[in-house]
């Protein structure tokens, strides 16, 4: 039987397509803090382990819900359940992408060095907010608003509001660093990965709440395979020494 032979540049072309590698991709990755500081761990690993490269936008869970609900093209977003639930709803994210990542309890911070209140017991955490100056919590993400119910609950609300700052953006740290906030109340995972300030402790254990993050893939995605990997690669056990360190823990 005679071969037949197909011509050089045909040849070449179909060589091409069935040698060629997956093409690397460069997700864009909309988070907030508390996974932006791991991803500053693991996403090194991750994109030489993938040929992929990881472009992070860090912010307030709900401003960047938001950015996507508007119509800005993103691979993965990552956020507490009331964000997460609300874009799978309208569609924006893909459900069965879904995958739990972290959660990290309410700590109280103040100024490296800065004399550290008794936050051990319900009555010692009121004591504490009560004597402060000045106290910082956020406005809109999800451990400022369990806050201001929390504050309400234990009857101190009216007392504190000449003295509460409540940022927009995720400063509270910041704003205590800087000494211009003597208590902050935020994750403590934010708490551990920001410089200038230190960890009293976490608020009561019947006080407390658990910020919960989830990372899901967006339904317009450029790269919905690589995005997954790249949740599957948070997933790792390896990860998990990392979240600890960061004061977060798996679900």
């Amino acid at each position: 039987m005679k071969m037949r032979w197909l011509p050089l540049a045909v040849m070449s072309i179909w060589l091409a397509a069935f040698l060629s590698p997956v093409a690397a991709a460069e997700l864009k990755i909309f988070t907030p803090r508390a996974i932006w500081t791991v991803l500053n761990e693991i996403g090194p690993d991750f994109e030489r382990a993938t040929n992929h490269k990881v472009n992070v936008t860090t912010g307030i869970a709900e401003t960047l819900a938001r950015r996507i609900e508007a119509g800005e093209n993103v691979d993965i977003f990552v956020g507490p359940p009331a964000q997460m639930n609300r874009l799978i709803q309208s569609g924006k994210l893909m459900r069965d992408t879904r995958v739990a990542l972290a959660r990290s309890g309410i700590g109280v911070e103040v100024r490296a060095g800065a004399p550290k209140p008794d936050v051990s017991s319900v009555d010692a955490f009121k004591r504490a907010v009560l004597n402060a100056k000045s106290i910082a919590f956020l406005k809109t993400g999800a451990s400022g608003v369990y806050l201001a119910g929390l504050f309400e609950r234990l009857g101190i609300a009216d007392a504190i509001k000449d003295k509460v700052t409540r940022p927009e953006t995720d400063s509270v740290s910041e704003l205590v660093a800087k000494g211009e906030v003597e208590l902050g109340l935020v994750v403590i995972t934010q708490i551990l990965t920001s410089p200038g300030v230190e960890l009293v402790g976490p608020i009561p254990s019947e006080l407390q709440f658990y910020v919960r993050w989830a990372g899901a893939v967006t339904t317009n995605s450029s790269a919905p395979d690589a995005a997954k990997e790249l949740l599957r690669f948070l997933r790792r056990p390896s990860v998990d020494p990392i979240l600890k360190a960061q004061g977060m823990e798996r679900e």
